[in-house]
């Protein structure tokens, strides 16, 4: 658990006023943010999202519900904007020299990340909560999509550069047989993945993207 951090401490009626953009001295610590993050993390994975509250997010950093609530009016925005930040952040990937290459990498990286515990519990809790709760869909659905479309979209380019696929091939295309198969065996069947699975896949997109 993150060392508690100690914040200013407010009664509870002023609570609202504790909620308004912080100006001078009042600006709000890095270190108490990082701490509530991580513990946003650690309750959702713990207890999902329709459990978690702010008192136990608060109890888990080391900081008081005031902490919480000078960042997110509540647990909604919360969890949006800490869980937008780290699914937003695109992987960048080396260019290989070759399509293949760069589909083995991708595959690969994206293999660890849903294998994460984190990832395991965290995204199918989510997606859940998302089919109830319209903003948690649309705010997941954005930065899911725009993030790693940078790095398929590169994959695409440099494919096409290389003469390996045709202009105008779709880089969603690549993003969803790349991902799709990985999070159906890892977070849907839960089946286990094999090495010779994680070579034949990059071939199988491969093959498809040319085909397309």
């Amino acid at each position: 658990m993150p060392a508690a951090v100690a914040e200013p401490v407010l009664e509870p009626a002023a609570a609202a006023e504790a909620k308004r953009p912080p100006t001078g001295a009042a600006l709000l610590r890095d270190d108490v943010t990082e701490a509530i993050r991580e513990a946003v993390f650690e309750e959702l994975a713990t207890t999902g999202y329709a459990r978690l509250s702010i008192e136990a997010v608060a109890r888990r950093a080391g900081v008081g519900k005031t902490a919480v609530y000078r960042r997110w009016r509540s647990k909604l925005p919360m969890v949006i904007e800490v869980v937008s930040e780290v699914v937003s952040t695109g992987i960048v990937l080396p260019d290989t020299g070759s399509l293949l290459e760069d589909l083995r990498l991708l595959v690969q990286v994206v293999h660890r990340v849903l294998r994460h515990p984190l990832a395991a519990q965290i995204v199918p809790d989510l997606l859940a909560e998302a089919a109830r709760n319209p903003e948690i869909a649309d705010t997941l659905a954005l930065a899911l999509r725009e993030a790693q479309r940078e790095s398929s979209a590169a994959l695409v380019a440099r494919a096409v550069t290389r003469g390996e696929l045709r202009p105008g091939t779709d880089p969603d295309l690549a993003l969803d047989l790349i991902a799709g198969p990985l999070y159906w065996h890892l977070l849907v069947t839960r089946g286990p993945i094999t090495r010779d699975y994680l070579d034949r896949l990059p071939r199988a997109i491969s093959a498809a993207l040319s085909a397309a």
